[in-house]
């Protein structure tokens, strides 16, 4: 399979840059997965687990939520706000995280701004939950 340059770069500083098969994201608008000669494209970035396979055809995975994605050229750039690869996630931390937006989400006088706020961490801790669990499955 031919491969293309890929190259993230997260809030945090770069995660990654070389040559990958293939890489398989959520944007805001559903899932695509970017192949060699994609046609030139930019979208917002969703919340999820992104597959990123490299050319020697290992598989990595990271909790991705939000950003942009563009491809120009032949060249991926991937600029999320979190990028996180999934066997560097504290599975602890996340659960504790999920377990305190719970908490929070069950206050009947959170105000709406409050709740919406919990709601998105809830929704990131259960994506770096799922991030983690699938590679916990390959150890």
């Amino acid at each position: 399979m031919s491969s293309y340059q890929l190259d993230i770069v997260s809030m945090d500083g770069p995660a990654f840059s070389g040559n990958v098969e293939k890489l398989l994201l959520r944007t805001i608008d559903g899932d695509v997965e970017i192949l060699a000669r994609h046609t030139n494209f930019c979208t917002a970035i969703g919340m999820g687990t992104a597959h990123v396979v490299l050319e020697d055809g290992t598989e990595r995975r990271a909790a991705c939520i939000g950003g942009m994605l563009s491809v120009m050229n032949g060249i991926c750039r991937v600029l999320p706000t979190t990028w996180e690869w999934s066997d560097e996630i504290d599975l602890e931390r996340a659960k504790a995280a999920k377990e305190k937006a719970e908490k929070a989400l069950q206050d009947a006088k959170l105000d709406e701004e409050a709740r919406v706020r919990a709601q998105a961490k809830l929704y990131r801790a259960l994506v770096r939950i799922g991030s983690a669990s699938l590679d916990e499955g390959l150890r």
